[in-house]
């Protein structure tokens, strides 16, 4: 159980020191996912699987900036409860 508490503890540091990174490696890894399954579609003109995977990856997106900017809150307050 402590092993697994420091791969967190050790993660969430990371995401903490490599913010946008961390954003851009989950839009990429969203997009190519949007891609692969609206290309499985066959009903569906290029040009709109081109724009449902960018929409799909934008959201996720938006998602990850509320998530850093939650992990970057919760550290300030963390912060100034340990001074």
């Amino acid at each position: 159980m402590a092993d697994a508490k420091t791969q967190i503890e050790s993660l969430r540091k990371w995401v903490v020191e490599h913010k946008l990174r961390t954003v851009g490696c989950l839009w990429l890894s969203g997009i190519t996912g949007s891609i692969a399954y609206n290309w499985s579609r066959p009903n569906m003109k290029t040009s709109v699987k081109i724009i449902h995977a960018r929409l799909h990856a934008q959201a996720l997106t938006l998602g990850a900036l509320a998530g850093a900017a939650l992990v970057e809150y919760y550290d300030r307050k963390a912060g100034a409860k340990a001074r």
